[in-house]
């Protein structure tokens, strides 16, 4: 384990239903990401939280350093053999210079110093390395399902999301990114989610912890009436997904 530093904490509080409601990140992701890595001795997955994207590049990656500065999300994390947790920022990381392959970024970069985090990730990674970084923004299911859960996180949590969340409503186009830009294939996470999957996804979101912790009520209540009218047969699964905003890069020539 790193060493624990202070921070902005917005998930501690959330970690284990985080943990358990967050959707995976297809498969096709990695395979795509090490295709495009020449070597795949160790990866870096930085700001990891529970460890799901860590343990997939596990499946292409020899060794996988995956650091987050929130105890509780790595004490939440999926335990995998080729996979080391350590707590501690973004900036400021214990690998050696030139050491990775590939840095991946899962829902995480808009919590970073920009200028200090691409310091650090352009003095571990290899001359030949890729960093890519992605996130999802609200879950799709259908034409009319997808509104109440679009005025949800706009207008009902809206004003409680963070400010650095907004370059996600903006699909990441809006964060810098000084790399050698690669053009990526179009991704989506797409999982069977029951209506107590959703609320609890929904419920996970910073926003929504911050809103009870606020207002001391759970907003979940009321949108839960709305959508048990809608949604049928309440053990019944529908199809849910998101679509990934992927950037992927080199360093600089």
């Amino acid at each position: 384990m790193g060493i624990m530093t202070t921070f902005n904490d917005n998930f501690s509080k959330q970690a284990s239903i985080y943990a358990q409601f967050r959707p995976s990140y297809p498969h096709e992701l990695y395979d795509y990401l090490s295709n495009l890595t020449s070597a795949h001795d160790l990866a870096w997955d930085c700001g990891t939280g529970n460890g799901q994207s860590a343990i997939h590049l596990a499946d292409f990656y020899d060794s996988v350093y995956a650091s987050d500065p929130s105890q509780a999300q790595i004490q939440n994390a999926f335990a995998h053999d080729r996979v080391t947790y350590h707590i501690e920022k973004a900036e400021s990381s214990t690998l050696n210079d030139r050491s990775v392959d590939l840095i991946t970024i899962a829902q995480a970069i808009h919590w970073f110093d920009f200028d200090k985090f691409y310091q650090e990730a352009k003095r571990v990674i290899k001359k030949d390395g890729i960093i890519a970084t992605w996130a999802y923004g609200i879950p799709s299911i259908d034409r009319t399902i997808d509104p109440l859960i679009k005025h949800f996180h706009n207008k009902i949590v809206g004003p409680y999301w963070p400010i650095e969340t907004k370059s996600i409503d903006q699909e990441y186009t809006t964060i810098p990114f000084p790399f050698r830009e690669i053009e990526p294939p179009e991704f989506y996470i797409r999982k069977r989610f029951k209506l107590e999957d959703l609320l609890g996804h929904l419920r996970s979101w910073s926003a929504t912890q911050l809103f009870i912790e606020k207002e001391g009520y759970n907003p979940i209540d009321n949108l839960q009436m709305e959508l048990e009218k809608l949604w049928g047969d309440l053990n019944q699964p529908k199809n849910c997904s998101w679509r990934l905003y992927l950037r992927v890069g080199k360093l600089p020539a």
